[in-house]
């Protein structure tokens, strides 16, 4: 299974903003750490704090901060609802021969879900623990005060 560019961003925004949990970002600093497109960075954002996994303020002063504490965010959770494909495979458009007595579909639908229950397992805090070996490779300043 491959994940789309879409999940793959907002786990990478997710992961972001707990590592520098305590102050905002900004869309601009994803774009520049990420060298992401601007645009799909705003609409994944926007799904975030849609979902309440990312609180956003607007304006000068606007930024980006966590919405949920990040050892309460999954990746399984997010991974199930940024991915649009729910099943592996489509047996009805075009409509299967087999679809009548195919144990195919059941069989990739159980292993996705054996999939997200694995996801389930790991949190954006789990994804962080190597906090400053990741600030590094960001270039970010690390001040073991505040981090």
């Amino acid at each position: 299974m491959r994940l789309t560019r879409f999940t793959d961003y907002a786990l990478r925004v997710l992961i972001y903003a707990a590592l520098n949990e305590g102050r905002q970002i900004t869309i601009t600093e994803l774009t520049e750490k990420y060298n992401l497109s601007r645009n799909h960075l705003l609409k994944v954002v926007h799904l975030l704090s849609k979902e309440g996994l990312l609180l956003s303020k607007r304006g000068r002063n606007g930024g980006l901060v966590m919405g949920k504490a990040a050892d309460k965010i999954t990746v399984g959770y997010v991974v199930s609802r940024f991915e649009p494909q729910k099943s592996l495979v489509d047996c009805i458009n075009p409509r299967c021969v087999l679809v009548v007595g195919c144990v195919l579909k059941r069989a990739l639908d159980e292993a996705h879900e054996v999939f997200i229950d694995r996801l389930n397992q790991y949190t954006i805090a789990d994804l962080i623990k190597e906090k400053n070996y990741m600030l590094l490779q960001f270039g970010l300043d690390i001040n073991t005060e505040n981090h």
